[in-house]
């Protein structure tokens, strides 16, 4: 008989493999053995790290293609050297998704596998949409005046 206090080494099901990418499901009248779960702390973070990238790539494309047409009536100085926009545009979103992708996936690794938890694909998809929320609503300045009474 085991010991009250055998700890569960791995919660995963034997004849796991991780789902691959993005392996989104609809979760209402889901069949069995549809769900995909992940488990492992590397998955989690990959999973997060990947969405981030894809919801902070679409965020900026606008902002990208504003930036490109802005120079239009400048003359051909400015066209010069458009492709740097773009090229400077898509560093920082990279930089930027990585860190928060890589942040948010680790926590919620840690948190999930502390617990023995499995986790839904859905929620790293969610938690990078919260990311994109967080990166817009940062974009947007906030008057002096509100502060000052």
């Amino acid at each position: 008989m085991p010991s009250l206090n055998t700890m569960i080494e791995n919660p995963a099901p034997l004849d796991y493999s991780t789902p691959p990418f993005p392996s989104l499901y609809w979760p209402l009248h889901a069949k069995p053995g549809v769900p995909n779960y992940l488990y492992y702390a590397h998955d989690i973070w990959r999973f997060t790290l990947l969405w981030t990238l894809i919801v902070y790539g679409v965020t900026h494309v606008p902002v990208v293609i504003c930036a490109i047409v802005m120079p239009l009536g400048k003359g051909k100085i400015a066209w010069q050297y458009f492709w740097i926009i773009p090229t400077l545009y898509a560093l920082m979103v990279g930089i930027a998704a990585l860190l928060a992708g890589s942040f948010v996936g680790l926590i919620l690794g840690a948190v999930y596998n502390a617990g023995y938890f499995q986790m839904s694909t859905w929620i790293p998809f969610i938690w990078s949409l919260i990311n994109g929320l967080v990166l817009i609503i940062s974009s947007f300045s906030t008057p002096r005046q509100v502060y000052e009474l």
